[in-house]
C-alpha cells in the first residue's frame, strides 16, 4: 500500500512500532505530521472528505496507542494500584 501523504507514512510507522522505547517518538512524529497537514488543509480549504475522515481516525488511533503505552509503562514501574 502506497501512502498518498507524509502523515500516512509516519502514522503507519507508529501503529506498526513494537518497541515501546521507540513508540513515544513515533507517536510524536505522527501527531506533528497530522497537525501540519490539518494546518495546510485549513489554509487552502482543501482535502477530500475521505482524507479528513482518515485523519480523524488516525488521531483516534494515536490516542489509543498513547494511552496503552502509558498504561504499560505505569504498570511496569509500580506494583500498587
Amino acid at each position: 500500500m502506497k501512502a498518498d501523504y507524509v502523515w500516512e507514512e509516519v502514522y503507519a510507522a507508529a501503529i506498526l512500532e513494537t518497541d515501546d522505547a521507540k513508540l513515544p517518538d513515533r507517536l510524536h512524529v505522527a501527531k506533528a505530521a497530522i497537525d501540519t497537514r490539518l494546518h495546510d488543509l485549513q489554509l487552502d480549504h482543501g482535502g477530500s472528505p475521505e482524507e479528513r475522515q482518515a485523519i480523524s481516525d488516525a488521531l483516534a488511533g494515536l490516542n489509543v496507542l498513547r494511552r496503552e503505552l502509558e498504561r504499560r509503562s505505569h504498570g511496569e514501574g509500580s506494583s500498587s494500584a
